[in-house]
């Protein structure tokens, strides 16, 4: 078998073997296999797509590129949350204490930014001392011992996907959905969850750009999880506009914080909580979402979803007097507060458009060795449906560098739409 015919078959538009998947997965991470005809695999899988089959032995083969973890022997029931990624996406971070908090074990290994989205990992490193690359063992001991673990990619972990997600990036391979599915799904399968809450974005912002999209990527990755034997359940959320009000780093991590004591804007208050509902019903928590939402609730009112943060923070050598109080956060040089150009009611503020300037900024990777500026982005101030007056604050910037803060200016105004009749809010979840 070689690397070549594999690529050409796929170019071919042919449907691949389990042993050919296989055999390429296994070449690309010993190294027989190099970068650029891995680049040129992932280009012919972006254009041509896979059969459910297909996807179902990539994500396979990519778990089993290195050690599959067993949490039956550490927890009850291992639970596991992730996102496709999006603009202000920071919901890891408030939600993974609340599920903790109300006595659900969770065990979550988080990438880095891809695209425009910015990663759990790039914000939690905002808080100094973080560790993100804890073993195997470490990873096992954490989560018997505080019940959160919120840690990067083990390298023995499908080491498949962390060489796969670090070229797609670059290669312009990002938006492919079985890509997408099986990088998702190896992870998840690989670090022993046993029960899967997925929350899959559509709209502007999205990997997945259509509502059509998103249910075949949600079904796709629900049926890859049911062919593993895990509990799986897909959210459909929306991605037209920034979740929350902060973009950039060490802001969404501050957002995030701010909810576990109750602060934060409606949008993610809400979508956080109905997250976190689905995680406890799915980890046989909570009997329905009613409930699973009034027990997320009492653990922000009664302070331990934040303390159960705190103890993450602590465990993974984080300096915790951060979480306590947030100025301490690394401040940008500039902040400027750009008014409403004009009045009426916000009609759009495009996702995409604030996250690429974001990275414009500093706050994301335009190629992987690119180092993240934890200080810099933005905080949006309206919604869609909500009324502006002209000379109102709108977003503000924060930046390290003014030709840059000028050029974002104009990209986040230019994401902003406006219309004289009434807009209605766009909906937070879909299905």
């Amino acid at each position: 078998m070689r690397a070549v015919d594999i690529i050409i078959k796929k170019r071919d538009k042919q449907e691949l073997t389990s042993q050919e998947i296989d055999f390429f997965i296994q070449g690309f991470v010993s190294g027989d296999i190099p970068d650029y005809q891995a680049s040129s695999f992932a280009m012919a899988i972006l254009l041509n797509g896979m059969t459910p089959f297909e996807t179902a032995d990539l994500t396979l083969a990519m778990a089993r590129s290195g050690q599959v973890l067993d949490l039956s022997k550490v927890v009850d029931i291992a639970v596991d949350k992730h996102s496709s990624g999006g603009v202000g996406d920071k919901t890891s971070i408030s939600v993974m204490p609340m599920v903790a908090a109300c006595g659900l074990p969770v065990g979550k290994m988080s990438g880095r930014g891809l695209g425009f989205s910015g990663g759990t990992l790039d914000k939690l490193e905002a808080i100094p001392g973080y560790r993100v690359n804890l073993t195997t063992d470490e990873f096992k001991q954490q989560l018997k011992e505080k019940g959160i673990v919120l840690t990067g990619q083990s390298l023995d972990l499908a080491p498949a996907d962390g060489k796969m997600y670090a070229l797609r990036d670059v290669t312009g391979t990002v938006p492919s959905m079985p890509l997408i599915a099986s990088s998702i799904m190896s992870k998840k399968i690989a670090a022993g969850a046993q029960a899967i809450v997925l929350d899959v974005k559509t709209g502007l912002g999205a990997f997945m750009q259509t509502l059509e999209d998103a249910h075949t990527l949600a079904e796709l990755m629900v049926d890859i999880g049911r062919l593993a034997g895990r509990k799986t359940v897909a959210l459909i959320s929306d991605m037209n506009q920034p979740l929350g009000s902060a973009v950039g780093n060490a802001l969404e991590t501050i957002e995030a914080i701010e909810l576990l004591r109750g602060r934060a804007p409606h949008d993610y208050y809400e979508h956080c909580l109905h997250v976190t509902a689905h995680v406890l019903v799915l980890g046989q928590r909570a009997k329905d979402l009613d409930e699973g939402r009034a027990m997320a609730e009492k653990s922000i009112t009664d302070g331990s979803a934040l303390e159960k943060f705190r103890v993450l923070v602590q465990a993974q050598g984080g300096d915790v007097s951060y979480v306590d109080d947030i100025s301490k956060f690394e401040q940008a040089k500039y902040v400027e507060v750009v008014n409403a150009p004009r009045s009426g009611f916000i009609s759009q503020v495009h996702a995409r458009l604030v996250g690429e300037a974001s990275v414009l900024l500093g706050a994301g990777r335009s190629k992987k060795t690119d180092p993240i500026d934890h200080a810099v982005g933005f905080l949006i101030h309206k919604k869609v449906g909500d009324r502006v007056e002209a000379g109102e604050p709108l977003f503000e910037i924060h930046a390290n560098d003014e030709a840059k803060l000028a050029e974002a200016r104009k990209a986040v105004l230019a994401a902003h739409a406006f219309s004289d009749e009434f807009v209605s809010p766009l909906p937070l979840f879909y299905g």
